[in-house]
């Protein structure tokens, strides 16, 4: 046996015991980056809308600016709008026509309740259900099977940006429920993550 086949048989196992562990190890922490277990635990503004999703994630982080400061920039967000301030690249792979700005667009600053943001030309049609200034901004897909909820919360001087997903499953199979699990969870994470932290970077910028 070759130190290439060896080498090949220990990635291979690596990747084995990893997918193994994730759910007992990993999982928690990758739906709850960056909020406290009280934030992750307490009802959200959004959550009566999908009360028994199957997937749940809470992340959040602290921005050292007003909710005031934050809110422009939630409210901007979508394609053909503000972006989504993650990867521009991955997204648009995916057809979403992702433009992250660096600024406040006004144009972009008049959503309502009952809006409708399009993700993609093929993407979840999102509704805005609920839209509270500085406060709360709750979307849900047409289909009812994701609700997307940011909320801020004042916090000595500074502000939780706290953004809760609630998915159910179109496909409930168990290779559905393996994609979801393995790939979609992780990927959403390293998204929203750096979504969270590019909000945090503009808003103490303007703050």
């Amino acid at each position: 046996m070759n130190t290439r086949t060896i080498a090949m048989r220990g990635i291979a196992a690596v990747a084995v015991l990893a997918g193994a562990g994730y759910p007992l190890l990993w999982r928690k922490r990758c739906l709850t980056w960056g909020a406290s277990r009280a934030e992750a635990d307490h009802a959200m503004p959004g959550d009566e809308f999908l009360p028994g999703a199957p997937l749940v994630s809470t992340r959040a982080i602290t921005v050292d600016a007003q909710p005031s400061a934050i809110w422009p920039w939630l409210v901007q967000m979508g394609p053909g709008r503000g972006g989504a301030y993650t990867y521009d690249r991955i997204e648009n792979l995916f057809g979403l026509n992702m433009h992250s700005a660096n600024r406040i667009l006004p144009e972009f600053q008049d959503l309502k309740a009952g809006d409708v943001i399009p993700l993609g030309a093929h993407g979840p049609h999102m509704r805005i259900e609920v839209l509270e200034p500085d406060h709360t901004m709750v979307l849900r897909s047409e289909d009812g099977l994701w609700v997307w909820s940011f909320t801020l919360c004042p916090q000595d001087g500074a502000t939780r940006l706290i953004s809760r997903n609630r998915i159910a499953a179109s496909d409930p199979t168990p290779a559905s429920r393996a994609f979801s699990c393995y790939v979609m969870e992780p990927g959403s994470l390293v998204m929203e993550r750096k979504m969270l932290l590019t909000l945090k970077e503009r808003a103490e910028s303007m703050a």
